[in-house]
């Protein structure tokens, strides 16, 4: 079966681009205590990704409001929808449109109807689905971090579901880091690297839309970017104390 993610893995500068965020999540999480990471951390980090996911949909950012659960409904339905995000794991690795349709319907019960919760609401929208779902249980030399940028901004693209498909598409790229290896904690909060970008984050997913090969080539190096910033943002702790040698 041929790699469905060849044909980007050699883009000039993503392999690159891509080896050096992860150089610097690894770095950054070991330095931080990843080996003493605790449910309480990604729990936290799971509560910021999605008060910064509901933000960029133009929900207030408020995440202390959102840990007393006084919160915009969407920033609420988001974190209701995080709770049962690391649980899927394991049906992303052999179901993915299984997956993505729990994650929808998660989200946006209450705002749509029960017929469109989880259930494709547009014909060519289902197809890009499928075909990424395909894509995402092939084999493939790609990064993670690559197969979670493509998962992403083909969910946000596509415009398969009624309401929230950029949520989707968040919380998803969240899955593919963990599923992938690259934050097994799930203790960087990518979608804060997303709502730093501002308007630049919509702007480049509508260049990897309209814009072939050059869009999706943009789309990619940003994230690569995004990535590294959302590190940044992981709700751990320095460590204390000089650092050992040798």
């Amino acid at each position: 079966m041929p790699d469905p993610f060849s044909a980007l893995i050699d883009l000039d500068g993503v392999p690159s681009a891509f080896a050096a965020t992860r150089d610097g999540i690894d770095s950054l999480l070991r330095d931080r205590g990843l080996r003493r990471s605790t449910p309480e951390m990604t729990a936290d980090s799971l509560l910021l990704g999605a008060a910064a996911s509901a933000a960029i949909e133009g929900a207030s950012y408020d995440p202390d409001g959102l840990r007393r659960g006084e919160a915009d409904p969407l920033a609420l339905a988001t974190a209701r929808m995080t709770t049962e995000l690391l649980g899927l794991v394991p049906t992303w690795n052999r179901a993915p449109l299984q997956a993505i349709a729990r994650l929808h319907a998660l989200v946006a019960r209450g705002s749509v109807t029960d017929d469109e919760l989880g259930r494709p609401v547009s014909p060519e929208g289902a197809r890009r689905l499928g075909t990424l779902a395909q894509a995402v249980v092939a084999p493939t030399q790609a990064p993670g971090l690559l197969v979670a940028a493509v998962v992403h901004a083909e969910i946000a693209t596509a415009n398969a579901f009624a309401s929230d498909n950029g949520v989707v598409a968040r919380a998803a790229e969240r899955l593919v880091l963990v599923a992938k290896g690259v934050d097994p904690a799930s203790l960087t909060v990518p979608e804060a690297g997303h709502r730093a970008a501002g308007g630049g984050y919509a702007k480049l997913l509508g260049e990897y839309e309209a814009d072939g090969v050059s869009g999706v080539h943009r789309w990619l190096l940003y994230a690569a970017q995004a990535y590294a910033d959302g590190a940044e943002a992981a709700p751990v702790e320095p460590p204390k104390g000089p650092r050992r040698r040798g």
